[in-house]
């Protein structure tokens, strides 16, 4: 599990990195946004096959290779975003505290899911949990796509 996610994971990741940044200047920043954001929720279904799988050496190498490629992509998308936020004067302030402020779901909320699965708490089975991890990402597609005036103007700049 160790090799297939660092060594696999690190070379999925900037392959995704460098595929969502050619991907965005044909794409735009929204479009990437939502096409990215939509393969990372998707990909969070790579996770509950592989839990429906059980003990499948193929079926982790594509988990954690469709995770980590599509977390790549939605990357390069985000930091697009925080870059075209940031005011060209104050840009190393604000995207500090902008790329800070991001982390706050890995730091308080990534933690949870010990207690999701775990069965002294919520118990969830894990196919759940993923499939769970999937549905969360809906409300922030919905809310890109009520936001997207406002990044379409940014793309413009």
């Amino acid at each position: 599990m160790g090799y297939v996610n660092k060594v696999m994971g690190i070379i999925a990741t900037i392959g995704g990195v460098l595929l969502g940044g050619a991907l965005m200047m044909r794409l735009g920043l929204y479009r990437s946004l939502m096409a990215f954001g939509i393969l990372q929720a998707v990909g969070n279904l790579a996770y509950m096959g592989l839990a429906l799988a059980g003990t499948n050496y193929p079926a982790l190498v594509l988990a954690v290779g469709i995770e980590n490629l599509t977390s790549g992509m939605g990357t390069a998308a985000f930091v697009a975003l925080l870059m075209a936020l940031c005011d060209h004067r104050y840009t190393a302030t604000q995207y500090a505290l902008l790329s800070a402020l991001a982390t706050i779901g890995r730091v308080y909320v990534g933690p949870a899911a010990g207690y999701a699965t775990d069965p002294r708490y919520l118990g969830l089975a894990w196919p759940t949990f993923f499939f769970c991890t999937f549905l969360v990402a809906l409300p922030g597609l919905a809310l890109l796509a009520w936001k997207r005036p406002s990044i379409e103007v940014l793309d413009r700049r």
